[in-house]
């Protein structure tokens, strides 16, 4: 497994050190339901998010943080989930807010699930990254991870990178670096887009649709105002994510990347020159990994 996973040790309490926290509490600790359907609830190390024809359902952590770890084991919505989107995501607030996305598009029985990344910095977003699931994400949990330091942004599954985006702020392209995040997850209807762009609706008769999380695990810096900017970005023992070590993925990372975005990346918005009318963002132009 990657070295990024190798801090789900298990502990049984939270360890508060300094502004930094290494937490494997279990979730009712660490997040709190914040919307949506009576039928959602959290259980120890346990969440449950219900989605049916009246209301979704989503929760959040308790704080925010700048920099750090961030994985959960989920189990999507099985059989036909057409029009259902499983939320994870980090975002701050406001309309010039940062996020890291990820979102679990469903599909009609039998087809695979579509993994949908994006991020956005200072409000702007439109660099999704799309990728086809290898695997039966509705039969078990499978860790997924956000991984996110000074240098970049890396997305995991099950302890496989599937995609980078690094940071060229000094070539005055956005990276999140500057707000606190909060972590969130959320179980919703979007059948206007979400499969097949639109076409094949939500079938209201499966309902009510679960989405379950386990082992929320927040391994970073809290957010404490704008001194949390230095303070968490400092190169130093307590901020592990910002060693050497967690600065580039290693050899056998990168070959797994590479493996995952071949053969499994649908699409990807450098490669989308239509869209952009020949006008392609400028990371597009620069190494990711």
């Amino acid at each position: 497994m990657a070295k990024f996973q190798s801090f789900s040790i298990a502990l049984l309490v939270c360890v508060i050190v300094s502004n930094h926290i290494v937490v494997d509490a279990n979730i009712s600790k660490n997040m709190a339901i914040t919307w949506g359907n009576s039928r959602s609830k959290i259980e120890g190390d346990s969440l449950q998010l219900v989605l049916d024809q009246s209301t979704g359902s989503g929760a959040k952590s308790k704080r925010d943080f700048l920099f750090g770890s961030f994985e959960a084991l989920i189990k999507l919505v099985p059989g036909d989930s057409a029009g259902v989107v499983t939320a994870y995501y980090l975002s701050s607030t406001g309309s010039a807010h940062d996020e890291i996305d990820y979102e679990f598009l469903g599909n009609v029985s039998g087809q695979p699930y579509t993994i949908h990344t994006n991020i956005f910095t200072q409000g702007v977003g439109n660099r999704e990254q799309q990728f086809r699931l290898w695997f039966d994400p509705t039969t078990d949990f499978h860790n997924y991870t956000i991984h996110w330091n000074p240098n970049a942004v890396v997305w995991y599954i099950d302890g496989i990178p599937i995609r980078v985006f690094r940071n060229y702020e000094k070539q005055r392209i956005g990276f999140p670096n500057k707000q606190g995040m909060r972590v969130y997850t959320s179980l919703w209807n979007a059948d206007d887009w979400a499969t097949q762009g639109g076409r094949v609706k939500t079938n209201w008769a499966n309902a009510p649709f679960t989405a379950s999380f386990r082992h929320f695990r927040p391994r970073a810096c809290y957010w404490n105002g704008v001194a949390s900017i230095s303070q968490c970005a400092a190169k130093s023992p307590a901020n592990w994510w910002t060693s050497p070590a967690y600065a580039q993925l290693s050899a056998p990372q990168l070959a797994k990347l590479n493996e995952i975005q071949q053969n499994y990346m649908i699409y990807d918005y450098c490669k989308d020159t239509k869209r952009f009318n020949g006008q392609m963002p400028p990371e597009c132009y620069r190494r990711q990994f």
